[in-house]
């Protein structure tokens, strides 16, 4: 019996140290599950003004995006996806429409490896992407305009360029602590502290950023738990705003009430209104 146990023990061993290995050569693979592809433009009535642009980034990969120029006096949102798929996906085209539809600008940027952009993800590269996109955004409509956006992964993305540049506000949708602590929640036996590369630490980061800052979770979201969001908000220095959606989930708070909370944000911005710290609830 004694054997055998440690025949089975032994096994059990194995197969989870091959796991382990597993996870560590194709954490990437997992961590952006994106489409190389090139998405088709979307057509006047879809996205209005569209434009694709390429930019070099400074170690020589270059990035498709897509500019919507900005009405007079409205600011342009500086755009950092989320890890899945690429422009083309219907539920961020929606979002770019619905962004843009009261003269707001775009500057979205396929990062490394998405949508017919060069090069492999990490989070070493993903921040050359935010700095080649903030400068190319910067020289043609000036970097007071500039408000970041990330959504999901994208939060940490614009967090950190936020850190280090000038932005005229910042909003986070579906914002975390950090990657790290999110795989955690999906594998709980594994050690992820010590595995994973990219961990985009948003909580070492967000106490640098001072610009005004918007954040906006669903309290319904499964992939990014909404607590994570509520603890990131409590790290952020002032002024900042803090949006829950009882009913929204990861990808649908456009459909929640979302886009006309973040007009008013940037209008209060504009305005010099907000100040200090809010908490708000959407229905």
């Amino acid at each position: 019996m004694i054997r055998l146990a440690k025949i089975v023990i032994g096994a059990a061993l194995a197969a989870y140290l091959a796991v382990l290995g597993l996870l560590y050569v194709y954490q990437r693979d997992l961590m952006y599950p994106r489409n190389p592809a090139r998405a088709a433009m979307p057509g006047s009535n879809n996205l209005p003004g569209v434009e694709e642009a390429e930019l070099t980034t400074a170690d020589g990969e270059r990035l498709v995006t897509w500019v919507v120029p900005p009405r007079e006096g409205k600011p342009v949102l500086l755009f950092f996806h989320g890890n899945a798929g690429n422009f083309g996906r219907a539920v961020r085209m929606l979002r770019f429409r619905a962004l843009t539809e009261d003269g707001t600008g775009l500057f979205a940027v396929n990062y490394r490896g998405y949508g017919g952009s060069t090069g492999t993800p990490t989070e070493a590269g993903l921040l050359l992407d935010a700095r080649a996109a903030y400068a190319a955004a910067s020289a043609r409509f000036g970097a007071e305009r500039l408000v970041g956006y990330g959504e999901s992964l994208g939060t940490g993305v614009v967090l950190k360029l936020a850190a280090e540049q000038p932005l005229k506000a910042v909003i986070l949708e579906g914002a975390y602590l950090s990657t790290a602590s999110v795989a955690q929640l999906v594998y709980p036996f594994v050690p992820i502290a010590l595995m994973m590369k990219d961990q985009f630490r948003s909580d070492e980061v967000i106490g640098r950023v001072h610009a005004p800052l918007l954040m906006l979770h669903g309290e319904r979201d499964t992939v990014i738990p909404f607590a994570q969001g509520e603890a990131l908000y409590a790290l952020a220095n002032p002024p900042k705003r803090f949006i829950r959606f009882p009913l929204g989930g990861h990808e649908d708070l456009p459909a929640h009430g979302s886009v006309p909370e973040i007009r008013r944000f940037l209008d209060d911005v504009a305005a010099g209104r907000l100040t200090g710290s809010e908490v708000r609830t959407v229905r």
